[in-house]
């Protein structure tokens, strides 16, 4: 889902619709066409899509020879991966390099809570869930509160129960889904003590990411893009050995090369 621009300055979204339906031949020129108008793409792909296109994507990686395109497929649910799509438009307007940009939404990533309130936990499998609340799922009228991240958590709503939420100010997201509550709009915004709220439309692959349509799914975020692109720039940069691009972090997002290791060195980790 690509949401809508959060100012003036944020770039306009490209959405790879029914990329693994179409053609190869179109996919290839339309990808392509992006790396010649655009110079490098970042593609932001949810983990709830099929299989199909994530071969798909790197069939057309391969194909065109590119260390043009970064392919990021972040633990994120839906939602959450709309939000982190849209703060990487917002830092493409500004001064950073393709390879800053791109390892920015690794970055970015650890400062989105992503979760939902679920009607059901039964076929949830993205989120460690245990048997007393499988069980409990199946009680008339039972709700859940999940924090899918930054650390995975389950809750039975009841008075005065909440979600841990974000220790710096943050705006808030919710796309309604087919559960009635104002737990989230209510209770859990006012509790993380969000600075602004906005509703918007559930993202497709939402129903599948949780496991059930009885959903309302949220995301805390930072909205500003001064703060944005002080966090991108306040970490320290390298250049990929093989490619050339600038960096952030050990493992370059268009190439996918770590850095060498030399003689009597030690690996980290």
């Amino acid at each position: 889902m690509a949401l809508p621009a959060q100012d003036e300055r944020t770039l306009p979204a490209v959405v790879l619709q029914d990329l693994d339906k179409q053609p190869l031949e179109q996919a290839l020129a339309g990808l392509q066409s992006l790396i010649d108008q655009h110079g490098h793409v970042i593609v932001v792909c949810s983990q709830a899509v099929s299989r199909g296109v994530e071969r798909r994507l790197h069939t057309i990686r391969s194909l065109l020879e590119s260390d043009r395109i970064a392919l990021f497929r972040p633990d994120l649910p839906p939602l959450g991966l709309a939000v982190l799509a849209r703060q990487l438009r917002q830092l493409a307007s500004c001064d950073l390099s393709p390879g800053v940009l791109a390892s920015a939404g690794r970055l970015l990533t650890h400062y989105i809570h992503a979760g939902a309130l679920l009607g059901s936990v039964a076929r949830l499998d993205r989120v460690a869930v245990g048997l007393k609340s499988h069980a409990k799922s199946w009680v008339p009228g039972s709700q859940f509160g999940v924090l899918a991240h930054p650390a995975p958590q389950l809750v039975k709503i009841a008075p005065g129960v909440t979600l841990p939420g974000p220790e710096f100010g943050t705006w808030m997201l919710a796309a309604k889904g087919q559960l009635q509550s104002d737990w989230v709009t209510g209770t859990l915004a006012k509790e993380w003590s969000v600075q602004g709220l906005r509703e918007v439309p559930l993202p497709a692959e939402s129903s599948a990411w949780w496991g059930t349509g009885r959903l309302i799914e949220f995301a805390a975020y930072l909205p500003d893009l001064s703060v944005l692109y002080q966090l991108a720039t306040s970490v320290r940069q390298g250049v990929c050995h093989w490619c050339g691009v600038d960096v952030i972090g050990d493992r370059c997002v268009f190439c996918s090369a770590t850095p060498p290791l030399f003689e009597n060195q030690i690996p980290a980790g």
